[in-house]
C-alpha cells in the first residue's frame, strides 16, 4: 500500500489538476474531428490523391489505437505526470510539423507522430484522474466533468475546424494545438500530482509488439472493410492476422510475470461491463456521426461551419447529464442503472434516425435524435470511466485506463466498417428510387441496425454488471 500516492493537498489543487488533465485530453479529442473538416482544403492545397487523403486519418488512428496498451504500461512504470508532459510536448511538435507540411508524406508522418504521442497522453490523463480523486462523490463529479470535456472536444473540433478552414487556412487546424499545449504543459508542471512510477515492473516489449500489431491489423482491416467489402482478400488477411496476434497476446499475458495488460483487469465483471459499454456506445455513435455529417452537408447542403454548429445539441445534452445528473446519481444508485439507461437513450436516438429522408427536418428529426444521443452519452460515459478504474491497483491504473480508449477505438472501427457496409448494401437495393433517396435510405437502415445493437448491449450490460 505504500505505492498509493496522496492526491494534491486541498480541494482547490485537485480541481486545478482536473483542469489541466481536461485540457490535455482536449488536445487529443479536438484533433480527431478538426482535421476531418479541413480535409477537402488539405487535399486541394497539397494535391493529394484520395488514398493519401484517407491515410491522413488512418496514420493517426493506427498509431493511436495500436500503442495505447504499451503506453498505458509506460505511464505505470515511469510516472503519469512524466508521460503526460512528454505526450503534450511531442503532440505539439508533431502538430507544428503537420501545419508546416510542404507535401503529402510530411503531413502523413506528422499525423502518425501525433497518434504516437496521443497514445502516451490519453492513458496518463485517466489514470491521473483516478489517483487524484478518491472520495466517491468528488470522483463521480470529476469523471462527469472529464466526460463532458471529451464530448465537448469533438464538437469544438467540428466548429473550430469549420471556422479556421473557412476564414483562415487549413494549417491553423494543426497550429491551434500549440497554445493549448503550452498552457497545459506549463500548468501541468506546477499543479499535477507527482505520482512516481513503479520502476520495479519490467516492460514486456514483445507483448507490446504483438499487442500493438494485433490492434493495428484489426483497426486497419475494419477500416478497409468499409470500402473493399468484408469478403476481400486484404480485409480477411488483416482480420485473420489480428485474431492470431491478439490470441497470442492474451495467452502470453496469462504467463509472463509482468503482463502488459493484467488479465485481472478484465476478469472483474463490473470492469468488463464498463469496457463492453463504451465499445457498444462507440459502435453506434461513431458510425452514425459519419452519416449525419453526410446528411447535413451532402443532402441538406450545410457548410462546414453550419455542420459543426448543428452538432452542438449533442454537446448540450451531454454536458447537462454528465455534470448535473450522472455525477449526482452514481453515488446513490450505483453504476448499473446509469449504464443501462444511458445505452437505451443512445439506442433511442439512433432509432429516431431510421426516419431520415432527403427532406428531413433538422428541428423535427435530427435535433431530437442528437439530444437523446447527448443525454445517453452523458449518463453512460462518466460511469464507464469511473467503473473501469475503480478498485484498481495503483500500479495497474495506466493499463486499465488505456483499455478504456482501446475499447472505444475498436468499437468505433467495427461500427464504422459494419454500418458503412450495411448502408451501402441498403443503398444498392433501393437504387430504383433515385440516387439521393437511396443514399439516405442506406443511412436510415444503418441507424436501425445500430439502435438494435446498442439496445441488445444494454441488456447484456445489465446482466454483466453487478448490483450496487
Amino acid at each position: 500500500m505504500s505505492s498509493i500516492i496522496e492526491a494534491p493537498p486541498g480541494t482547490r489543487s485537485r480541481w486545478w489538476a482536473l483542469g489541466v488533465i481536461g485540457l490535455a485530453q482536449l488536445l487529443v479529442i479536438v484533433d480527431t474531428t478538426i482535421v476531418n473538416i479541413a480535409l477537402p482544403s488539405v487535399q486541394a492545397d497539397l494535391g493529394m490523391s484520395d488514398v493519401a487523403r484517407q491515410w491522413t486519418i488512418t496514420a493517426y488512428t493506427l498509431a493511436y489505437g495500436g500503442l495505447l496498451l504499451l503506453c498505458g504500461r509506460l505511464a505505470d512504470r515511469f510516472g503519469r505526470k512524466n508521460t503526460l508532459l512528454i505526450g503534450i510536448a511531442g503532440f505539439a511538435l508533431a502538430s507544428a510539423v503537420g501545419g508546416a507540411a510542404t507535401g503529402t508524406g510530411m503531413l502523413i508522418a506528422a499525423r502518425a507522430a501525433q497518434g504516437v504521442f496521443a497514445a502516451l497522453l490519453a492513458p496518463s490523463t485517466v489514470s491521473l484522474l483516478t489517483l487524484t480523486f478518491t472520495e466517491p462523490r468528488e470522483r463521480a463529479k470529476a469523471f462527469g466533468i472529464f466526460s463532458a470535456i471529451m464530448m465537448a472536444g469533438g464538437a469544438v473540433g467540428l466548429v473550430l475546424g469549420g471556422v479556421l478552414t473557412e476564414y483562415l487556412d487549413w494549417r491553423w487546424c494543426l497550429f491551434v494545438n500549440l497554445p493549448i499545449a503550452v498552457v497545459a504543459g506549463v500548468a501541468g508542471w506546477f499543479v499535477l500530482p507527482n505520482v512516481p512510477g513503479h520502476r520495479e515492473a519490467k516492460i514486456d516489449w514483445f507483448s507490446g509488439f504483438i499487442g500493438s500489431a494485433g490492434i493495428v491489423s484489426l483497426v486497419y482491416g475494419l477500416s478497409e472493410a468499409a470500402s473493399r467489402g468484408w469478403d476481400s482478400l486484404p480485409v480477411l488477411g488483416f482480420l485473420g492476422l489480428a485474431v492470431v496476434l491478439l490470441a497470442t497476446f492474451a495467452l502470453r499475458q496469462a504467463k509472463v510475470p509482468n503482463p502488459l495488460l493484467p488479465l485481472s483487469v478484465l476478469k472483474d465483471r463490473d470492469r468488463a461491463g464498463a469496457y463492453f459499454s463504451i465499445g457498444a456506445a462507440s459502435f453506434g455513435m461513431f458510425g452514425m456521426f459519419l452519416f449525419l455529417t453526410y446528411q447535413l452537408q451532402a443532402i441538406m447542403h450545410y457548410g462546414a461551419l453550419a455542420t459543426g454548429l448543428a452538432f452542438l445539441p449533442i454537446l448540450a445534452g451531454n454536458l447537462l447529464f454528465a455534470t448535473q445528473i450522472s455525477s449526482r446519481l452514481l453515488p446513490r444508485t450505483g453504476p448499473r442503472p446509469l449504464l443501462v439507461i444511458g445505452l437505451l437513450l443512445l439506442a433511442s436516438g439512433l432509432a429516431v434516425l431510421t426516419q431520415l429522408t432527403p427532406d428531413a427536418s433538422y428541428a423535427g428529426l435530427i435535433l431530437p435524435a442528437e439530444m437523446l444521443l447527448g443525454m445517453g452519452a452523458g449518463l453512460s460515459m462518466p460511469t464507464v470511466m469511473n467503473l473501469a478504474t475503480s478498485r484498481i491497483e495503483p500500479r495497474d491504473a495506466g493499463a486499465a485506463s488505456a483499455f478504456i480508449t482501446t475499447s472505444q477505438q475498436v468499437g468505433a472501427s467495427i461500427g464504422t466498417a459494419s454500418l458503412n457496409t450495411i448502408a451501402a448494401s441498403a443503398t444498392a437495393s433501393a437504387a430504383g428510387i433515385g440516387a439521393t433517396a437511396a443514399t439516405v435510405h442506406g443511412y436510415a437502415t444503418a441507424g436501425g441496425w445500430a439502435a438494435g445493437f446498442v439496445a441488445v448491449a444494454a441488456i447484456g450490460v445489465g446482466l454483466l454488471v453487478r448490483r450496487r
